[in-house]
């Protein structure tokens, strides 16, 4: 029949004495084989074909039972086929309704009925449509009793489609219901191992999305849920609650309104009862859904609003609840009230109008703190509602009518003993400064004033802490009012000098003000005001020579990173920031290295480790985000400062000698150290910033520094491919390689290979294999082997300052398991031939590799390195020693 040297007519004349056959098993096995024929050719067949074919089968489904199953496959078939002329889709179904009684068939053959259903309703809508209401009682016969979780499935689409496509349901919608809400609840646990997949959630989505699909339904459906909502099982009571939530985004007042005083009833008895966190979500949910459906609701001219009378009812039964002395049924209440007033403007101004007043009432009412704390919480969760809605508006908005009172209440709660209380008040603040137009210009001001005082004089940290978060948060909606008022009082409280407090007293103070400036640094006008307050206390500090200096700079450094992290997405203030910080940094740090040697204790700080490790965040933070015009602007500057000493960019810069980091010379060790800052910068250019040509003019030094190697490598990881980069690298592997064979720089060497090797091993270059083979070799280096195992962590782990995808390295997704296919054979086989006094060597590089390689790719490798840990582990009782060291 494929071939098309026989047709199926021809196929159905050569089976006639298997058909025709008075045994019903050979007549079944006659028509089997016709149709799985036509499962296989059901594409191919001509009308004609198909009608003689659908003539044949109909007549059939009056023959025996044990024939009917291969009837239905047939038809399965049949109905797949594009050719079916107009009316046979109706005249088949017609056929199943009348003579097949669905549910007597086993799971297989009822699926197929199914099938059939739906291939016709996505090919022959209208037709079907043609048969009205039949149709719809037709397939409630097939589906009444249906029991088997893969049939239900199906069934429930088809239901969903019936009402989704508007099939008229005539007199049969409470008989719809109720062949598909009898297996409400849905309580079904899949066998074990089932290999069918369908679990109990599949279930309830399916049929919830049947009972949740027409108003038509809710006559019969809502007492369903509100019995089901008083079931002691907690499986119902979810499964109601929100199948309550999904109707409600398609009802009406009118469906809703016989049956909301026993929704409210059930839900109120919930949220106030129960035990379960589920429950109660899943009822205020519900609550909030009904207020919405109501919100939404068009009103003719006469009908009473069923809004106002629901929240008048939630209102009589909570209100109370919220003076109670003993505060039992406060936080029920209050969710409850909260839930119904977010749905709509309208019905959050209904429940403000009467909730706000009684809170500011209670709140004074109740001296305890704890008392105060529980009922401005609930206040809060009234204002952090407004937000939804926007700029408080003059004509409805309660709570603009309420601002002197809910102003006060909320200051009290700042100057609290409690600190929880104050922590409330805080929130409480930032929301209250983001209504737009609600708090006076001296509100604001007395706002500032609270902050600076939380932020600085505050023993808790907590509410300090919060305190300056809250001022981040409100300084970009008020830039005017933090920059005049905050910054000035601020810098005041920094260059104060008290001689009543204890020096740790004061150093606590001075960390407080630096990080409340970094806090409120959220808007640029704010930053041009905060950035010169904290340069100038960090040159005010580099003078000084008291031994707090270091700590007084870390954590100058520390607050301009945070700065300049808050600056990275605005263009303006990033580049405002970056060309105003960074040359102060390196005006201050060149100054300091050059003085260092004619003045031991002037600038010194600045020089140490802590702060320049603490200088190297700021200046990568200021350059990651810049613009690449802007960041070739800033290397033009930067880049010939350290290579040629060209400092008349910076500012104040009368220095006393030259300033050569490059070169050799024990005074000029302190300048060496500033390398780390070229690091942070170069490191942190975007890629397609160039400053290799003036980097190519000088290779690495002969004994590199840990930051010039760190430098040197995010120069070669950034450089696009090409004759530079190789002539670059040839340079640098040329120089490496007499340091690595002998004298007395050889770990300065190991460390720019390293560095280097990383930089190549994350772009998948060519050379890196050569490098990590050098590497390998060195394992066997009675002196740098120790190191060179160490270094395979280096390769592998995430670098913090350099070389990773925030300062725009290029780093391959896939560079850890390339370096373990690559390496791993090698670093055996050198295990295999090494001597005993470097195996462990090779065994402490594979661990480095292996602790860095993520989890499902370890697991596929690990029959393969058990049996190669284990055979070298077993090599000698020393190497187990030394490597478990």
């Amino acid at each position: 029949v494929k071939d098309g040297s026989w047709t199926v007519l021809q196929l159905v004349e050569a089976l006639g004495s298997c058909l025709e056959n008075t045994d019903p098993r050979t007549r079944g096995r006659g028509i089997q084989l016709l149709s799985q024929v036509l499962l296989q050719c059901y594409s191919v067949l001509q009308e004609k074909e198909v009608l003689h074919l659908v003539l044949f089968y109909e007549n059939r489904l009056q023959d025996h039972h044990l024939v009917i199953p291969s009837v239905l496959q047939g038809l399965r078939a049949l109905s797949m086929c594009e050719v079916l002329s107009p009316g046979l889709a109706v005249s088949v179904l017609k056929a199943i309704f009348q003579e097949v009684h669905v549910q007597s068939l086993l799971q297989l053959d009822r699926h197929t009925v199914y099938s059939i259903i739906t291939n016709f309703m996505g090919t022959r809508e209208e037709e079907l449509k043609g048969l009205g209401a039949d149709f719809t009682f037709g397939f409630i016969q097939v589906m009444d009793g249906e029991k088997d979780p893969r049939n239900l499935l199906v069934a429930f689409q088809i239901v969903r489609d019936l009402i989704a496509k508007n099939y008229s349901l005539g007199p049969f919608v409470e008989e719809l219901f109720e062949v598909t809400s009898c297996y409400f609840p849905i309580d079904f646990t899949p066998p074990p191992n089932d290999p069918h997949g369908i679990q109990r959630e599949d279930l309830i989505l399916s049929l919830r999305a049947v009972l949740a699909s027409t108003p038509q339904f809710a006559e019969f459906l809502l007492p369903l849920l509100i019995e089901k909502m008083d079931s002691d099982l907690q499986s119902a009571k979810l499964d109601s609650l929100q199948t309550l939530t999904a109707c409600c985004a398609i009802y009406g007042q009118k469906e809703l309104q016989e049956f909301l005083p026993s929704l409210w009833s059930s839900l109120r008895r919930e949220v106030f009862q129960t035990a379960s966190e589920k429950v109660e979500a899943e009822c205020l949910a519900a609550l909030h859904a009904l207020s919405a459906c109501l919100s939404c609701s068009v009103l003719s001219s006469d009908a009473e609003d069923l809004l106002d009378s629901f929240l008048s009812s939630i209102l009589q039964d909570c209100r109370h609840h919220l003076c109670e002395p003993d505060m039992k049924l406060v936080w029920p209440s209050a969710k409850l009230l909260q839930a119904a007033a977010g749905a709509s403007l309208r019905a959050y101004h209904h429940v403000t109008r009467s909730v706000l007043p009684l809170l500011l009432e209670q709140y004074t009412k109740h001296p305890q703190s704890s008392q105060r704390r529980t009922i401005l919480e609930m206040l809060l969760g009234f204002l952090e509602l407004q937000q939804k809605w926007g700029d408080v508006e003059e004509d409805e908005s309660a709570l603009l009518s309420l601002r002197a009172p809910v102003c006060s209440v909320v200051f009290s709660a700042l100057t609290d003993s409690s600190v929880q209380l104050q922590l409330v008040g805080i929130r409480a603040l930032t929301v209250l400064g983001s209504l737009q137009g609600f708090l006076s210009p001296s509100d604001l001001e007395l706002v500032v004033d609270h902050l600076i005082h939380l932020a600085l004089r505050e023993e808790d940290s907590q509410s300090s802490e919060a305190a300056m978060e809250a001022a981040g948060s409100l300084a970009p909606i008020y830039p005017k009012v933090f920059s005049g008022r905050m910054v000035p009082k601020l810098e005041e409280e920094l260059q104060s000098e008290r001689e009543e407090e204890s020096s740790q007293d004061h150093c606590s103070l001075r960390q407080r003000c630096l990080q409340a400036l970094a806090a409120v640094s959220t808007h640029t006008s704010i930053v041009r005001e905060t950035v010169p307050v904290l340069l100038q206390h960090l040159r005010k500090v580099q003078k000084g020579s008291e031994a707090r200096n270091t700590q007084d700079m870390v954590s100058v450094c520390q607050s301009l990173h945070r700065v300049a992290l808050q600056c990275q997405q605005d263009t303006e203030g990033c580049w405002y920031y970056h060309q105003t910080v960074v040359p102060c940094l390196l005006a201050m740090a060149v100054q300091a290295a050059m003085q260092g040697s004619t003045h031991p204790l002037l600038g010194k700080a600045l020089l140490e480790e802590e702060v320049l490790a603490a200088m190297v965040p700021v200046i990568s933070a200021a350059t990651t985000h810049l613009s690449p015009e802007l960041a070739a602007q800033s290397v033009s500057h930067v880049v010939p400062l350290f290579l040629d000493g060209e400092v008349s960019f910076l500012p104040q810069n009368s220095f006393p000698c030259s300033f050569k980091p490059f070169e050799d010379g024990e005074c000029l060790e302190a300048q060496r150290r500033l390398v780390a800052l070229l690091m942070a910068f170069v490191c942190s250019l975007p890629r397609n910033v160039s400053w290799w040509e003036a980097g190519s003019r000088r290779g690495p030094d002969q004994a590199p520094s840990c930051p010039a190697a760190k430098c040197f490598a995010g120069l070669v990881n950034k450089h696009p491919a090409g004759q530079q980069l190789d002539e670059i690298l040839r340079l640098a592997v040329n120089r490496m390689e007499p340091g690595l064979a002998e004298g007395p720089h050889r770990t300065q060497a190991l460390m720019l290979l390293l560095w280097v090797t990383k930089a190549l091993v994350l772009r998948y270059h060519p050379l890196s294999s050569r490098l990590t083979d050098k590497l390998l070799g060195l394992l066997a280096d009675t002196e740098l082997g120790p190191a060179a195992a160490d270094g395979f962590s280096l390769l592998m782990a995430e670098s913090p300052d350099v070389l990773h995808k925030g300062c725009h390295a290029d780093v391959r997704i896939m560079f850890r398991q390339r370096f373990f296919t690559d390496n791993v054979p090698k670093l055996v086989q050198g295990f295999h031939g090494a001597g005993p006094h470097v195996k462990a060597n090779y065994l402490k590089g594979l661990s480095h590799v292996l602790n860095h390689l993520p989890k499902p790719v370890l697991v596929t490798e690990l029959p393969t390195l058990l049996s190669l840990l284990l055979e070298a582990l077993s090599c000698s009782d020393r190497v187990v020693q030394l490597s478990t060291l």
